[in-house]
């Protein structure tokens, strides 16, 4: 039977050693009777369950979405951006550490995304080694470093320690824009902002030759790429239309575009095909955002259904993605 590979899944560790001394931004966990709630600055950021770190519960609904294996990564807020470098540091062996062993626990089933201080870019590219010895595949990091764009040159070090390692890199949306303009509901972040969010990294990437510089670094774009996809007719516009703009591309955007791999937490299936259309067929993998209430259920029978791309296909594209060949 072919596999159902679910590459968006999300890990919270059941506990967060307090750490005095640091910043005020530093989460913890709270236990609760049937819950737990991750605290950032003193507040409730988001109340999980043990789905975010137990491996039966896991196990048990992966069986019941009729998925074989889950790629695990942080939780996108502990990736902590806005932290000092040592403090980003400790949080990320932390959480890596989790997330490793909950893979060398049932290696058949869980596959690990780490994460490193990306405010450091030298730092980051260091600890390279250490993701890779852990078993860990790739890395997730924000659409922004702290306001930082994706293309930052600054950030070269990383891409090519990223690129060197054959280390996937994993975008995912972290504080977006837009709230502000969109009645400041917090709720509407990841239902309206985050889509825009991925797509302004996007094209971050894309206008600032990252791809052209790092040929064999491997990108995931989570959440179908955002509003990427809907942009790319622009972009692509603009580019035909000569000096200055087409200035702002190494090539057709089309073809940049076609570089990234794409999950399909799409829930709709016009909007899943008309992506496949734009970027290839060979560039989605299955996604779900488990265990979050946001999540696509039975992920795998909706991308195949939706798209009329096989499951084979979408297993294949996620081993290429993740250097499981």
């Amino acid at each position: 039977m072919v596999e159902a590979i679910d590459t968006h899944t999300h890990f919270v560790p059941r506990h967060i050693p307090a750490e005095l001394g640091r910043n005020p931004l530093w989460p913890s966990i709270a236990l609760r009777d049937a819950s737990a709630a991750v605290m950032v600055g003193g507040k409730v950021f988001r109340v999980i369950d043990s789905r975010s770190w137990d491996a039966r519960r896991r196990l048990d609904d992966m069986a019941e979405d009729d998925v074989d294996v889950q790629v695990v990564s942080p939780m996108p807020e502990l990736l902590s951006h806005r932290f000092p470098s040592a403090d980003a540091d400790a949080l990320c062996r932390h959480v890596n550490e989790g997330i490793a062993a909950l893979c060398a626990e049932h290696p058949r089933h869980f596959i690990g995304i780490g994460m490193v201080p990306m405010q450091d870019a030298a730092l980051a590219a260091r600890r390279m080694a250490e993701v890779k010895s852990l078993g860990l595949r790739g890395i997730e990091i924000g659409t922004h470093i702290n306001g930082m764009p994706l293309g930052d040159a600054r950030l070269n070090d990383f891409y090519a320690a990223a690129e060197q390692a054959a280390l996937t890199v994993m975008i995912h949306p972290l504080h977006p824009l837009g709230l502000d303009r969109m009645s400041g509901r917090p709720e509407l972040a990841a239902v309206a902002a985050f889509p825009l969010e991925t797509a302004f990294a996007a094209v971050s990437l894309m206008t600032n030759g990252v791809l052209e510089r790092f040929p064999n670094l491997r990108i995931l774009l989570s959440h179908g790429g955002g509003a990427l996809s809907w942009l790319l007719p622009r972009l692509c516009h603009a580019y035909g239309m000569g000096p200055p703009l087409q200035s702002l591309f190494a090539r057709d955007p089309s073809e940049i575009a076609r570089s990234f791999y794409y999950d399909t937490i799409l829930y709709d299936g016009p909007a899943l095909r008309y992506l496949a259309d734009k970027v290839g067929t060979d560039r989605l993998v299955v996604g779900s955002d488990y265990p979050f209430t946001i999540k696509q259920d039975k992920p795998a029978q909706f991308a195949e259904q939706a798209s009329s791309i096989a499951r084979a296909a979408f297993a294949d594209n996620a081993r290429r993605l993740f250097g499981l060949e």
